[in-house]
């Protein structure tokens, strides 16, 4: 949610910062509902107040003996028209609060413009693709022919992407999800929890799913939604609080399922495990200072990068352009794999400063330590790592000429010792 006071103070830069992301200048629109709102208040205030008045001098005329004919006709007609402008007024904040909520975050003034991927900027790389002596397979391929990737099946029991995991692999996601868990807790301070998959609407409006989404979102028969990241949950811990500024950051982590209908990715990664409706995440969420947000983007995007590098596994990290970004970011790193049996490299990892937009919707605030004036936190969130994502570059990074894969060596002791997974 954007502060009215800021478009009021400087509507020419709140366009401009709409405008890097391809919409169209709104900031009048916006003005011109809060005008009326604010225009229906203050002739509230001002017929609340001739009201009382009257209402006061009605008990005098009545001591005198005097007529208070006149002065209740005043507070007849002033409650009539009262209760016309709290409609109007309850209509135009209404109005106003559904145009703010479809609006996206502005952008950094560091984030590179652009409309598309296109204008993604590559920052840097890490790791060599490995050089294999054989055609690589995609990970579908692998699997299938280990008789451990089942998407047969598991279209007969739901439908197409999805998939049944079994054996090696079924104890592979869950090694790779504990691996990352232990790392984030370990080493760089995230509390684990384990929060609900289903929520409510608040919870789903608090980090931008709703209402501009909720066509992508899967929701139950009794008005809940099936998260489509941890990130909802964890950042909605929050919501509605006023937090000490001692207790910042506060960091946490959650591996969970995630369910999507991905309803814009038609004909787009039909085949294989990259875009399913159900997939399993590790996610990581910072509640910061505002000065120290940035440094904490930072430290997020290292802490993901930490678990490709353990794993081995080459990839890039890209900023995204001004019109790529999700919707409540207004800084984003994404982290990119090697892929070899596509040849290219694949999203694994969204890591972005929000700023103050998602606390503003949740009403997340800090009392600083002067104790003067609340101020709203903000919030950050990264994959660490999108599990299923991160078994697919394992799969074709590992993978060995008879068609076997070998084990990382970091998550050998997460399955008992095992080097090579083989049919």
């Amino acid at each position: 949610m954007h502060d009215l006071k800021s478009i009021r103070d400087d509507a020419e830069l709140f366009d401009r910062g709409l405008a890097r992301r391809g919409l169209g200048p709104i900031a009048q629109e916006i003005l011109a509902l809060d005008t009326a709102r604010r225009t229906a208040q203050t002739e509230l205030q001002e017929l609340q107040s001739r009201r009382n008045d009257a209402s006061r001098r009605i008990g005098q005329a009545k001591a005198k003996g005097e007529s208070a004919e006149p002065l209740m006709a005043e507070v007849a007609a002033a409650k009539e028209r009262m209760g016309s402008l709290e409609a109007d007024e309850r209509r135009v904040a209404e109005e106003l609060e559904r145009r703010l909520s479809a609006l996206p975050n502005i952008p950094a003034d560091d984030v590179p413009d652009g409309l598309d991927e296109h204008g993604n900027v590559e920052i840097r790389r890490w790791g060599a693709p490995p050089d294999l002596a054989f055609r690589p397979k995609q990970h579908f391929e692998l699997g299938e022919q280990l008789g451990l990737m089942d998407f047969e099946r598991a279209a007969k029991l739901s439908g197409a992407r999805f998939v049944v995991l079994k054996g090696a692999l079924a104890r592979l996601e869950r090694a790779l999800g504990a691996f990352m868990l232990d790392i984030h807790t370990t080493e760089f301070g995230y509390t684990e929890v384990s929060p609900p998959l289903l929520v409510n609407d608040q919870t789903m409006f608090g980090t931008g799913q709703l209402p501009k989404f909720a066509e992508d979102q899967f929701r139950t028969t009794d008005g809940r939604w099936l998260i489509p990241t941890a990130e909802v949950s964890l950042t909605n811990l929050v919501a509605d609080e006023i937090l000490d500024e001692v207790t910042l950051p506060q960091r946490v982590t959650a591996f969970t399922a995630c369910f999507r209908l991905e309803a814009g990715a038609a004909g787009r990664d039909t085949r294989g495990m990259i875009r399913q409706h159900q997939f399993a995440k590790v996610e990581l969420v910072s509640i910061a200072h505002p000065d120290h947000s940035e440094a904490e983007h930072e430290r997020m995007t290292s802490a993901a990068e930490t678990i490709l590098q353990r794993l081995g596994l080459p990839y890039r990290v890209m900023k995204l352009c001004a019109g790529d970004m999700g919707f409540s970011a207004r800084k984003t790193y994404d982290l990119e794999v090697w892929l070899p049996g596509q040849g290219a490299y694949r999203e694994i990892s969204s890591c972005s400063n929000c700023g103050e937009f998602q606390a503003r919707r949740m009403k997340a605030r800090f009392r600083p330590k002067d104790g003067k004036n609340t101020r709203f936190v903000h919030t950050l969130n990264g994959s660490g790592l999108a599990v299923g994502r991160t078994l697919v570059a394992v799969l074709e990074n590992y993978q060995q000429g008879n068609g076997t894969i070998a084990v990382p060596p970091a998550l050998q002791p997460y399955l008992g010792g095992l080097e090579v997974i083989g049919a």
